[in-house]
Protein backbone atom coordinates (compact mmCIF):
# COMPACT_ATOMS: atom_id res chain seq x y z
CA UNK A 1 0.00 0.00 0.00
CA UNK A 2 1.35 3.46 -0.83
CA UNK A 3 2.29 6.03 1.77
CA UNK A 4 -0.50 8.17 0.42
CA UNK A 5 -3.05 5.51 1.25
CA UNK A 6 -1.47 5.16 4.68
CA UNK A 7 -1.96 8.90 5.18
CA UNK A 8 -5.67 8.47 4.66
CA UNK A 9 -5.87 5.34 6.77
CA UNK A 10 -3.73 6.13 9.81
CA UNK A 11 -3.18 8.84 12.40
CA UNK A 12 -5.40 11.83 12.89
CA UNK A 13 -6.65 11.68 9.32
CA UNK A 14 -8.81 8.58 9.73
CA UNK A 15 -12.23 9.28 8.20
CA UNK A 16 -13.85 6.04 9.35
CA UNK A 17 -15.31 7.59 12.49
CA UNK A 18 -18.75 9.08 12.85
CA UNK A 19 -19.64 12.27 14.74
CA UNK A 20 -19.33 10.45 18.06
CA UNK A 21 -15.89 9.11 17.25
CA UNK A 22 -17.10 5.57 16.56
CA UNK A 23 -15.34 3.47 13.96
CA UNK A 24 -17.71 3.29 11.00
CA UNK A 25 -19.18 -0.15 10.47
CA UNK A 26 -18.03 -1.45 13.85
CA UNK A 27 -20.36 -3.43 16.07
CA UNK A 28 -22.24 -1.52 18.73
CA UNK A 29 -22.63 -4.22 21.34
CA UNK A 30 -23.72 -3.57 24.88
CA UNK A 31 -23.36 -6.98 26.35
CA UNK A 32 -25.82 -8.60 23.95
CA UNK A 33 -24.13 -11.99 24.24
CA UNK A 34 -24.82 -12.01 27.97
CA UNK A 35 -28.27 -10.45 28.02
CA UNK A 36 -30.26 -12.28 30.62
CA UNK A 37 -33.42 -14.17 29.69
CA UNK A 38 -34.89 -13.29 33.07
CA UNK A 39 -38.23 -11.60 33.23
CA UNK A 40 -37.96 -7.89 34.00
CA UNK A 41 -39.30 -8.51 37.51
CA UNK A 42 -36.32 -10.79 38.21
CA UNK A 43 -33.75 -8.13 37.30
CA UNK A 44 -32.56 -5.19 39.33
CA UNK A 45 -35.35 -2.64 39.38
CA UNK A 46 -32.96 0.28 39.09
CA UNK A 47 -29.61 0.71 37.41
CA UNK A 48 -27.80 3.87 38.43
CA UNK A 49 -27.93 6.16 35.34
CA UNK A 50 -24.39 7.53 35.82
CA UNK A 51 -22.87 4.06 36.02
CA UNK A 52 -24.94 2.94 33.04
CA UNK A 53 -23.56 5.83 30.98
CA UNK A 54 -19.99 4.95 31.99
CA UNK A 55 -20.54 1.32 31.00
CA UNK A 56 -22.10 2.26 27.65
CA UNK A 57 -19.18 4.56 26.83
CA UNK A 58 -16.70 1.82 27.76
CA UNK A 59 -18.45 -0.56 25.37
CA UNK A 60 -18.44 2.01 22.56
CA UNK A 61 -14.73 2.58 23.11
CA UNK A 62 -13.99 -1.15 23.02
CA UNK A 63 -16.45 -2.47 20.46
CA UNK A 64 -16.57 0.51 18.07
CA UNK A 65 -13.04 1.87 18.51
CA UNK A 66 -14.63 5.16 19.56
CA UNK A 67 -13.10 8.08 21.46
CA UNK A 68 -14.59 8.64 24.89
CA UNK A 69 -14.39 12.43 24.63
CA UNK A 70 -16.68 12.28 21.57
CA UNK A 71 -19.09 9.64 22.89
CA UNK A 72 -19.60 10.78 26.48
CA UNK A 73 -20.90 14.38 26.12
CA UNK A 74 -23.78 13.59 23.74
CA UNK A 75 -24.69 10.55 25.82
CA UNK A 76 -24.89 12.70 28.95
CA UNK A 77 -27.21 15.07 27.10
CA UNK A 78 -29.29 12.22 25.72
CA UNK A 79 -29.75 10.69 29.19
CA UNK A 80 -30.23 14.15 30.74
CA UNK A 81 -27.46 13.75 33.29
CA UNK A 82 -26.20 17.01 34.76
CA UNK A 83 -24.41 18.27 37.85
CA UNK A 84 -23.08 15.66 40.23
CA UNK A 85 -24.42 12.73 38.19
CA UNK A 86 -22.63 13.94 35.06
CA UNK A 87 -19.44 14.56 37.04
CA UNK A 88 -19.63 11.06 38.54
CA UNK A 89 -20.14 9.45 35.12
CA UNK A 90 -17.25 11.46 33.68
CA UNK A 91 -14.80 10.54 36.45
CA UNK A 92 -15.87 6.90 36.37
CA UNK A 93 -15.42 6.70 32.60
CA UNK A 94 -12.12 8.53 32.26
CA UNK A 95 -10.62 7.19 35.47
CA UNK A 96 -11.35 3.60 34.46
CA UNK A 97 -9.90 4.13 30.98
CA UNK A 98 -6.74 5.76 32.33
CA UNK A 99 -6.09 3.16 34.99
CA UNK A 100 -7.16 0.12 33.02
CA UNK A 101 -3.68 -1.39 33.02
CA UNK A 102 -3.36 -1.10 36.80
CA UNK A 103 -6.81 -2.53 37.37
CA UNK A 104 -6.23 -5.44 35.00
CA UNK A 105 -3.08 -6.35 36.91
CA UNK A 106 -5.06 -6.25 40.17
CA UNK A 107 -7.98 -8.22 38.76
CA UNK A 108 -5.58 -10.89 37.52
CA UNK A 109 -4.92 -11.68 41.20
CA UNK A 110 -8.62 -12.19 41.95
CA UNK A 111 -10.04 -13.76 38.78
CA UNK A 112 -9.53 -17.51 38.47
CA UNK A 113 -8.77 -17.49 34.74
CA UNK A 114 -6.71 -15.29 32.40
CA UNK A 115 -8.42 -11.96 31.75
CA UNK A 116 -8.24 -12.45 27.99
CA UNK A 117 -10.59 -15.41 28.44
CA UNK A 118 -13.25 -13.17 30.00
CA UNK A 119 -15.89 -11.68 27.76
CA UNK A 120 -15.15 -7.97 27.30
CA UNK A 121 -18.51 -6.91 28.77
CA UNK A 122 -17.68 -8.66 32.05
CA UNK A 123 -14.16 -7.25 32.10
CA UNK A 124 -15.50 -3.73 31.63
CA UNK A 125 -17.89 -3.95 34.59
CA UNK A 126 -15.06 -5.38 36.72
CA UNK A 127 -12.85 -2.45 35.75
CA UNK A 128 -15.62 0.04 36.56
CA UNK A 129 -16.21 -1.57 39.94
CA UNK A 130 -12.50 -1.66 40.73
CA UNK A 131 -12.14 2.04 39.98
CA UNK A 132 -14.99 2.82 42.38
CA UNK A 133 -13.31 0.72 45.07
CA UNK A 134 -9.74 1.95 44.62
CA UNK A 135 -9.91 5.22 42.68
CA UNK A 136 -13.02 7.05 43.87
CA UNK A 137 -14.58 7.99 47.20
CA UNK A 138 -17.39 5.47 46.85
CA UNK A 139 -18.26 3.37 49.94
CA UNK A 140 -17.23 -0.25 49.27
CA UNK A 141 -20.72 -1.67 49.75
CA UNK A 142 -22.14 0.82 47.22
CA UNK A 143 -19.32 0.19 44.73
CA UNK A 144 -20.00 -3.54 44.81
CA UNK A 145 -23.79 -3.54 44.97
CA UNK A 146 -24.27 -0.89 42.27
CA UNK A 147 -21.80 -2.64 39.94
CA UNK A 148 -23.60 -5.94 40.50
CA UNK A 149 -26.91 -4.25 39.64
CA UNK A 150 -25.32 -2.80 36.51
CA UNK A 151 -24.08 -6.25 35.56
CA UNK A 152 -27.53 -7.80 35.96
CA UNK A 153 -29.07 -5.09 33.81
CA UNK A 154 -26.46 -4.85 31.08
CA UNK A 155 -24.84 -8.31 31.06
CA UNK A 156 -26.85 -10.95 32.94
CA UNK A 157 -27.57 -12.67 36.25
CA UNK A 158 -24.88 -15.35 35.94
CA UNK A 159 -21.97 -12.94 35.44
CA UNK A 160 -23.37 -10.76 38.26
CA UNK A 161 -22.55 -13.46 40.80
CA UNK A 162 -18.97 -13.66 39.60
CA UNK A 163 -18.63 -9.85 39.58
CA UNK A 164 -19.88 -9.71 43.16
CA UNK A 165 -17.30 -12.27 44.34
CA UNK A 166 -14.37 -10.70 42.50
CA UNK A 167 -15.08 -7.13 43.62
CA UNK A 168 -15.48 -8.16 47.24
CA UNK A 169 -12.10 -9.87 47.01
CA UNK A 170 -10.51 -6.79 45.40
CA UNK A 171 -11.95 -4.49 48.07
CA UNK A 172 -10.38 -6.45 50.93
CA UNK A 173 -6.97 -4.98 49.98
CA UNK A 174 -6.16 -1.26 50.10
CA UNK A 175 -4.82 0.64 47.08
CA UNK A 176 -1.43 1.15 48.75
CA UNK A 177 -1.11 -2.57 49.41
CA UNK A 178 -2.16 -3.37 45.86
CA UNK A 179 0.49 -0.99 44.47
CA UNK A 180 3.11 -2.62 46.65
CA UNK A 181 1.98 -6.01 45.32
CA UNK A 182 2.28 -4.81 41.72
CA UNK A 183 5.79 -3.51 42.37
CA UNK A 184 6.75 -6.84 43.92
CA UNK A 185 5.34 -8.67 40.87
CA UNK A 186 7.39 -6.59 38.40
CA UNK A 187 10.75 -7.92 37.13
CA UNK A 188 12.34 -4.45 37.16
CA UNK A 189 11.64 -0.81 37.89
CA UNK A 190 10.43 0.02 34.37
CA UNK A 191 7.84 -2.77 34.47
CA UNK A 192 6.80 -1.60 37.93
CA UNK A 193 6.29 1.95 36.68
CA UNK A 194 4.31 0.77 33.66
CA UNK A 195 1.96 -1.42 35.66
CA UNK A 196 1.46 0.74 38.73
CA UNK A 197 1.07 3.94 36.64
CA UNK A 198 -1.09 2.17 34.04
CA UNK A 199 0.85 2.70 30.81
CA UNK A 200 1.94 0.09 28.27
CA UNK A 201 5.58 -0.87 28.77
CA UNK A 202 6.67 0.41 25.36
CA UNK A 203 5.14 3.84 26.03
CA UNK A 204 6.74 4.01 29.48
CA UNK A 205 10.12 3.23 27.93
CA UNK A 206 9.60 5.75 25.11
CA UNK A 207 8.64 8.53 27.54
CA UNK A 208 11.68 7.86 29.70
CA UNK A 209 13.91 8.00 26.63
CA UNK A 210 12.19 11.21 25.50
CA UNK A 211 12.92 12.84 28.86
CA UNK A 212 16.56 11.85 28.62
CA UNK A 213 16.75 12.99 24.99
CA UNK A 214 15.42 16.41 26.01
CA UNK A 215 18.11 16.69 28.68
CA UNK A 216 15.78 16.01 31.58
CA UNK A 217 16.22 13.52 34.40
CA UNK A 218 14.78 10.09 33.45
CA UNK A 219 13.67 9.82 37.10
CA UNK A 220 10.91 12.28 36.13
CA UNK A 221 9.15 9.39 34.35
CA UNK A 222 6.98 8.58 37.36
CA UNK A 223 5.83 12.20 37.63
CA UNK A 224 5.09 12.31 33.89
CA UNK A 225 3.02 9.11 34.05
CA UNK A 226 1.13 10.47 37.06
CA UNK A 227 0.39 13.66 35.11
CA UNK A 228 -1.01 11.52 32.28
CA UNK A 229 -3.38 9.98 34.82
CA UNK A 230 -4.64 13.35 36.08
CA UNK A 231 -7.66 14.89 34.40
CA UNK A 232 -6.65 18.18 32.73
CA UNK A 233 -8.57 21.36 33.36
CA UNK A 234 -10.34 22.96 30.41
CA UNK A 235 -8.26 25.74 28.86
CA UNK A 236 -9.74 28.41 26.61
CA UNK A 237 -8.08 30.60 24.02
CA UNK A 238 -9.14 34.22 23.59
CA UNK A 239 -8.53 34.77 19.89
CA UNK A 240 -6.83 38.17 19.45
CA UNK A 241 -8.99 40.82 17.85
CA UNK A 242 -12.10 38.72 18.46
CA UNK A 243 -12.06 38.32 22.23
CA UNK A 244 -9.77 39.29 25.06
CA UNK A 245 -9.26 37.70 28.48
CA UNK A 246 -11.09 40.48 30.33
CA UNK A 247 -14.14 40.10 28.08
CA UNK A 248 -14.15 36.35 28.61
CA UNK A 249 -13.94 36.76 32.37
CA UNK A 250 -16.91 39.16 32.26
CA UNK A 251 -18.93 36.65 30.24
CA UNK A 252 -17.96 33.92 32.70
CA UNK A 253 -19.09 36.01 35.65
CA UNK A 254 -22.47 36.53 34.01
CA UNK A 255 -22.78 32.76 33.44
CA UNK A 256 -21.75 32.08 37.05
CA UNK A 257 -18.50 30.47 35.87
CA UNK A 258 -14.94 31.17 36.95
CA UNK A 259 -11.93 31.70 34.70
CA UNK A 260 -8.31 32.03 35.79
CA UNK A 261 -5.39 33.38 33.74
CA UNK A 262 -3.26 30.81 31.98
CA UNK A 263 0.21 30.09 33.24
CA UNK A 264 2.15 30.88 30.06
CA UNK A 265 0.15 32.22 27.11
CA UNK A 266 -1.47 35.68 27.23
CA UNK A 267 -4.37 34.24 25.25
CA UNK A 268 -5.07 31.41 27.73
CA UNK A 269 -7.73 31.15 30.44
CA UNK A 270 -8.40 28.10 32.60
CA UNK A 271 -11.89 27.04 33.63
CA UNK A 272 -12.50 26.10 37.24
CA UNK A 273 -14.27 22.84 37.98
CA UNK A 274 -16.24 20.88 35.41
CA UNK A 275 -17.95 23.84 33.77
CA UNK A 276 -19.25 23.66 30.21
CA UNK A 277 -17.29 26.08 27.99
CA UNK A 278 -20.17 26.22 25.50
CA UNK A 279 -22.06 28.27 28.10
CA UNK A 280 -19.86 31.25 27.19
CA UNK A 281 -21.14 33.28 24.22
CA UNK A 282 -17.60 33.84 22.94
CA UNK A 283 -17.04 30.08 22.71
CA UNK A 284 -20.45 29.47 21.16
CA UNK A 285 -19.72 31.93 18.34
CA UNK A 286 -16.00 30.98 17.91
CA UNK A 287 -14.45 34.23 19.12
CA UNK A 288 -12.85 31.95 21.70
CA UNK A 289 -12.37 28.20 21.83
CA UNK A 290 -11.11 25.27 23.82
CA UNK A 291 -7.37 24.85 23.21
CA UNK A 292 -4.56 23.43 25.31
CA UNK A 293 -2.12 26.10 26.46
CA UNK A 294 0.80 24.25 24.87
CA UNK A 295 -1.04 24.29 21.55
CA UNK A 296 -1.53 28.03 21.93
CA UNK A 297 2.16 28.59 22.71
CA UNK A 298 3.49 26.81 19.63
CA UNK A 299 1.03 28.67 17.40
CA UNK A 300 1.95 32.03 18.91
CA UNK A 301 5.64 31.15 18.51
CA UNK A 302 5.27 30.50 14.78
CA UNK A 303 3.65 33.91 14.31
CA UNK A 304 6.37 35.57 16.41
CA UNK A 305 9.39 33.91 14.76
CA UNK A 306 11.62 36.43 12.95
CA UNK A 307 11.06 36.52 9.21
CA UNK A 308 13.32 38.12 6.63
CA UNK A 309 11.39 40.27 4.18
CA UNK A 310 7.92 41.82 4.45
CA UNK A 311 5.31 40.08 6.56
CA UNK A 312 2.57 42.65 6.86
CA UNK A 313 0.85 43.12 3.49
CA UNK A 314 -0.58 40.66 0.98
CA UNK A 315 1.15 37.73 2.62
CA UNK A 316 -0.02 34.15 2.91
CA UNK A 317 0.22 31.72 5.82
CA UNK A 318 -0.54 28.01 5.60
CA UNK A 319 -1.82 25.46 8.09
CA UNK A 320 -0.89 22.26 6.26
CA UNK A 321 -2.74 19.73 8.46
CA UNK A 322 -5.46 21.97 9.83
CA UNK A 323 -8.09 19.67 11.36
CA UNK A 324 -9.89 20.12 13.65
CA UNK A 325 -9.10 23.84 13.45
CA UNK A 326 -7.96 25.19 16.82
CA UNK A 327 -4.53 26.29 15.63
CA UNK A 328 -6.00 27.59 12.36
CA UNK A 329 -8.43 29.80 14.25
CA UNK A 330 -5.64 31.29 16.37
CA UNK A 331 -3.41 31.74 13.32
CA UNK A 332 -6.22 33.51 11.47
CA UNK A 333 -6.70 35.94 14.35
CA UNK A 334 -2.96 36.66 14.40
CA UNK A 335 -2.81 36.97 10.61
CA UNK A 336 -5.61 39.53 10.64
CA UNK A 337 -3.47 41.90 12.69
CA UNK A 338 -0.69 41.63 10.07
CA UNK A 339 -2.74 41.96 6.91
CA UNK A 340 -1.92 38.34 6.08
CA UNK A 341 -4.23 35.66 4.69
CA UNK A 342 -4.55 32.07 5.85
CA UNK A 343 -4.96 28.91 3.80
CA UNK A 344 -6.11 25.93 5.87
CA UNK A 345 -5.54 22.54 4.28
CA UNK A 346 -6.96 19.27 5.60
CA UNK A 347 -6.89 15.83 3.98
CA UNK A 348 -10.21 14.57 5.37
CA UNK A 349 -13.47 16.28 4.35
CA UNK A 350 -15.22 15.86 7.71
CA UNK A 351 -12.23 17.42 9.49
CA UNK A 352 -12.14 20.25 6.94
CA UNK A 353 -15.73 21.00 7.93
CA UNK A 354 -14.59 21.26 11.56
CA UNK A 355 -11.90 23.73 10.46
CA UNK A 356 -14.48 25.88 8.68
CA UNK A 357 -16.61 25.87 11.82
CA UNK A 358 -13.66 26.91 13.99
CA UNK A 359 -12.89 29.78 11.57
CA UNK A 360 -16.43 31.13 11.30
CA UNK A 361 -15.65 34.21 13.42
CA UNK A 362 -12.48 35.14 11.51
CA UNK A 363 -12.51 38.67 10.04
CA UNK A 364 -13.61 38.99 6.43
CA UNK A 365 -10.84 38.41 3.93
CA UNK A 366 -8.41 36.75 6.35
CA UNK A 367 -9.25 33.16 5.47
CA UNK A 368 -8.32 32.75 1.83
CA UNK A 369 -9.46 29.14 1.68
CA UNK A 370 -10.32 26.06 3.68
CA UNK A 371 -9.57 23.22 1.33
CA UNK A 372 -9.43 19.45 1.26
CA UNK A 373 -6.22 17.98 -0.07
CA UNK A 374 -3.17 15.88 0.68
CA UNK A 375 -0.62 18.06 2.44
CA UNK A 376 2.20 16.21 0.72
CA UNK A 377 1.14 17.69 -2.62
CA UNK A 378 1.16 21.35 -1.56
CA UNK A 379 4.91 21.90 -1.85
CA UNK A 380 4.97 20.67 -5.45
CA UNK A 381 1.74 22.44 -6.41
CA UNK A 382 2.58 25.82 -4.79
CA UNK A 383 6.35 26.08 -4.36
CA UNK A 384 7.51 29.09 -2.36
CA UNK A 385 3.97 30.44 -2.04
CA UNK A 386 3.78 31.00 1.72
CA UNK A 387 5.58 33.07 4.33
CA UNK A 388 4.76 30.91 7.35
CA UNK A 389 3.74 27.26 7.36
CA UNK A 390 2.48 25.17 10.27
CA UNK A 391 2.91 21.39 10.08
CA UNK A 392 0.83 19.99 12.94
CA UNK A 393 1.73 16.48 11.92
CA UNK A 394 -0.35 13.34 12.55
CA UNK A 395 1.35 11.45 15.38
CA UNK A 396 0.86 8.81 18.05
CA UNK A 397 -0.63 11.40 20.40
CA UNK A 398 1.52 10.23 23.31
CA UNK A 399 1.62 13.81 24.53
CA UNK A 400 -2.15 13.97 25.06
CA UNK A 401 -2.79 10.72 26.94
CA UNK A 402 -4.42 12.64 29.79
CA UNK A 403 -7.09 13.82 27.32
CA UNK A 404 -7.53 10.61 25.32
CA UNK A 405 -6.76 7.85 27.81
CA UNK A 406 -7.93 5.07 25.50
CA UNK A 407 -5.15 5.96 23.03
CA UNK A 408 -2.48 4.38 25.20
CA UNK A 409 -4.17 1.00 24.81
CA UNK A 410 -4.62 1.34 21.04
CA UNK A 411 -1.26 2.54 19.83
CA UNK A 412 1.55 0.05 19.16
CA UNK A 413 5.22 0.49 18.23
CA UNK A 414 4.26 -0.61 14.71
CA UNK A 415 2.40 2.71 14.26
CA UNK A 416 5.66 4.63 14.36
CA UNK A 417 6.94 3.43 11.00
CA UNK A 418 3.88 4.64 9.09
CA UNK A 419 3.63 7.89 11.03
CA UNK A 420 7.27 8.94 10.89
CA UNK A 421 7.38 8.39 7.13
CA UNK A 422 4.27 10.55 6.77
CA UNK A 423 5.67 13.21 9.10
CA UNK A 424 8.86 13.48 7.03
CA UNK A 425 6.92 13.76 3.77
CA UNK A 426 4.70 16.51 5.19
CA UNK A 427 7.69 18.44 6.50
CA UNK A 428 9.41 18.20 3.12
CA UNK A 429 6.27 19.54 1.46
CA UNK A 430 6.08 22.42 3.94
CA UNK A 431 9.70 23.41 3.29
CA UNK A 432 8.98 23.38 -0.45
CA UNK A 433 5.84 25.48 0.06
CA UNK A 434 7.49 28.22 2.12
CA UNK A 435 9.27 31.08 0.35
CA UNK A 436 13.01 31.68 0.77
CA UNK A 437 13.64 33.00 4.30
CA UNK A 438 10.14 32.02 5.31
CA UNK A 439 9.47 30.02 8.48
CA UNK A 440 8.11 26.49 9.04
CA UNK A 441 6.90 25.18 12.40
CA UNK A 442 6.98 21.42 12.86
CA UNK A 443 4.65 20.47 15.71
CA UNK A 444 3.62 17.14 17.20
CA UNK A 445 1.55 16.28 20.24
CA UNK A 446 4.09 13.58 21.07
CA UNK A 447 7.47 13.72 22.78
CA UNK A 448 8.62 10.45 21.20
CA UNK A 449 12.07 11.09 19.75
CA UNK A 450 11.25 9.17 16.57
CA UNK A 451 8.42 11.64 15.87
CA UNK A 452 10.23 14.81 16.90
CA UNK A 453 13.95 15.45 16.68
CA UNK A 454 14.74 12.40 14.52
CA UNK A 455 12.13 13.32 11.88
CA UNK A 456 13.51 16.86 11.63
CA UNK A 457 17.13 15.67 11.62
CA UNK A 458 16.41 13.26 8.79
CA UNK A 459 14.70 15.88 6.62
CA UNK A 460 17.36 18.55 7.20
CA UNK A 461 20.13 16.03 6.54
CA UNK A 462 18.73 15.47 3.05
CA UNK A 463 18.25 19.16 2.25
CA UNK A 464 20.70 22.04 1.86
CA UNK A 465 18.08 24.80 1.75
CA UNK A 466 16.75 24.83 5.32
CA UNK A 467 18.03 25.27 8.87
CA UNK A 468 16.74 25.20 12.44
CA UNK A 469 16.12 28.49 14.18
CA UNK A 470 15.62 29.22 17.87
CA UNK A 471 12.16 28.00 18.86
CA UNK A 472 12.95 28.60 22.53
CA UNK A 473 13.50 32.30 21.92
CA UNK A 474 10.25 32.47 19.95
CA UNK A 475 8.30 30.82 22.78
CA UNK A 476 9.85 33.06 25.42
CA UNK A 477 8.94 36.13 23.33
CA UNK A 478 5.21 35.35 23.55
CA UNK A 479 4.93 34.45 27.26
CA UNK A 480 2.95 36.46 29.77
CA UNK A 481 5.14 39.04 31.55
CA UNK A 482 7.54 37.65 34.17
CA UNK A 483 6.82 34.02 33.27
CA UNK A 484 9.87 31.87 34.01
CA UNK A 485 9.45 28.78 31.86
CA UNK A 486 11.68 25.72 32.25
CA UNK A 487 12.55 24.52 28.74
CA UNK A 488 15.28 22.17 29.91
CA UNK A 489 19.04 22.48 29.45
CA UNK A 490 20.55 24.16 26.41
CA UNK A 491 23.00 21.58 25.11
CA UNK A 492 24.37 23.91 22.47
CA UNK A 493 23.13 21.66 19.67
CA UNK A 494 19.91 21.21 17.75
CA UNK A 495 18.07 20.10 20.87
CA UNK A 496 18.91 23.41 22.49
CA UNK A 497 16.84 25.20 19.82
CA UNK A 498 13.75 23.00 19.96
CA UNK A 499 10.93 23.22 22.53
CA UNK A 500 9.45 20.22 24.32
CA UNK A 501 6.63 20.89 26.75
CA UNK A 502 5.58 18.38 29.44
CA UNK A 503 2.39 17.78 31.44
CA UNK A 504 4.27 17.32 34.73
CA UNK A 505 6.43 20.43 34.23
CA UNK A 506 4.27 22.90 32.33
CA UNK A 507 0.74 21.62 32.91
CA UNK A 508 0.24 21.37 29.12
CA UNK A 509 0.11 18.52 26.67
CA UNK A 510 3.58 17.22 25.73
CA UNK A 511 3.79 19.45 22.67
CA UNK A 512 6.96 19.54 20.55
CA UNK A 513 8.05 22.51 18.42
CA UNK A 514 10.89 22.85 15.93
CA UNK A 515 11.18 26.07 13.91
CA UNK A 516 13.01 26.09 10.55
CA UNK A 517 13.92 28.75 8.02
CA UNK A 518 14.16 28.20 4.27
CA UNK A 519 17.60 29.52 3.28
CA UNK A 520 17.22 29.82 -0.48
Amino acid sequence: MSGRDDHRRDGRHDDRRDARGRQRGAARTRGDRHRSNQAPSQRSRRTDPARAVAYDVMREVDASDAYANLVLPPLLRERRLTGRDAAFATELTYGTLRLRGRYDAILAHRVSRPLDQLDPEILDVLRLGTHQLLGMRVPPHAAVSETVALTRDRVGAGPAQMVNAVLRAVGRTSLDDWLEQLRDDAPDELHALATSRSHPLWITRALREALAGAGRDPDETAALLDADNTAPRVTLVARPGLADPDTLRDEADQADLRLEPGRWAPTALVMAGGSDPAALPAVADARAGVQDEGSQLVTLALAAAPLDGPDDTDRRWLDLCAGPGGKSALLAALAAARGARLVANEVQPHRARLVSRALRAAPDGVVEQVRTGDGRDVGADEPGAFDRVLVDAPCTGLGALRRRPESRWRRTPADLGVLTRLQGELLDSALDAVRPWGVVAYVTCSPHQAETRLVVDDVLRRRDDAERIDARAAVRSVLVPDADIDLGPDDGGAGGLDVQLWPHVHGTDAMHLTLMRRTR
